[in-house]
């Protein structure tokens, strides 16, 4: 039986004692300042424990009927994407561009592990200790930690995952390998080049043998050269290749660099794939 321990609304950003103001006069008292819910997962698929952190809307506390879309983050940690991703869901959500989603960051322990698949050459091999890992923590992400979000929440069925750089490869690997695990599919700047840019070499092969459920797959390439290449690659195999099961977008987006893309990307896809409306799935 999975262990896993809860600590809800515990993301503090801001915790300090009371703070004498001297000449100002008065005494403030500085509290916590929070942004959602963290729990920890004791994965037996992983072998060790894993954060998660979590952000709900204002909506699914304003009535016990209210289930919501989940959207998964990988480098989802509180030192790594998940404050400004939250930040932007929040802002959307709020501003009527976009659906309202529970945001689930996973917070990373080996990073470069769990993000890239085998590879054969050696260069890529010496980016970390470990490599290659990403099965494994695709079993998490699929046999863990969806079920327990799905029992801790009131979730529809609707899911997407989104990420940049090595998470962006999962991403784009998870949609090759296994198509049915997202509804929706969002890579920035994915690192491609991995295994001799393997992903977009087969590609065409592998979109002809895609799942059964209905996908949507959002790319963005910054100006960086070689991610850009890639990632124009691969959108050119999808024009060519396309299922019918499958809607996707291409953003390029030249005047980003790989350091700078992911909040204005993220922003941009948002809006074009969770706009406000029915649920169509």
């Amino acid at each position: 039986m999975r262990s896993v321990c809860y600590t809800a609304a515990v993301m503090v950003l801001i915790s300090s004692p009371a703070l004498a103001q001297g000449d100002i006069g008065g005494v403030v008292q500085a509290t916590a300042l929070t942004v959602g819910e963290t729990f920890t997962i004791e994965s037996k698929k992983l072998g060790e424990a894993r954060r998660i952190n979590i952000y709900i809307p204002p909506a699914y506390a304003e009535s016990p009927d209210t289930h919501l879309p989940v959207l998964y983050m990988p480098d989802g940690g509180i030192g790594e994407d998940f404050l400004h991703v939250a930040g932007l869901v929040q802002v959307s959500i709020g501003n009527g561009t976009m659906r309202p989603f529970l945001l689930v960051g996973i917070e990373n322990t080996k990073r470069r592990r769990d993000l890239t698949g085998p590879t054969q050459i050696a260069e890529d091999k010496k980016i970390a200790s470990q490599v290659g890992g990403s099965a494994a923590f695709r079993r998490f992400v699929r046999s863990e930690l969806m079920p327990i979000v799905n029992t801790r929440y009131r979730t529809t069925k609707e899911t997407a995952i989104m990420g940049e750089s090595l998470a962006g490869l999962f991403v784009v690997e998870t949609f090759f390998l296994e198509p049915d695990l997202f509804d929706t599919y969002i890579a920035f700047d994915p690192s491609l080049w991995w295994n001799n840019n393997e992903l977009v070499n087969r590609a065409a092969d592998r979109l002809s043998a895609s799942g059964n459920r209905r996908r949507t797959l959002y790319l963005a390439s910054s100006g960086e050269r070689e991610v850009s290449r890639l990632t124009h690659q691969l959108s050119q195999a999808l024009g060519k290749n396309t299922p019918a099961n499958l809607t996707w977008h291409y953003e390029p987006m030249p005047n980003e660099s790989h350091a700078t893309i992911y909040h204005p990307a993220a922003l941009q896809a948002l809006r074009r794939l969770f706009k406000p409306g029915p649920d169509r799935r």
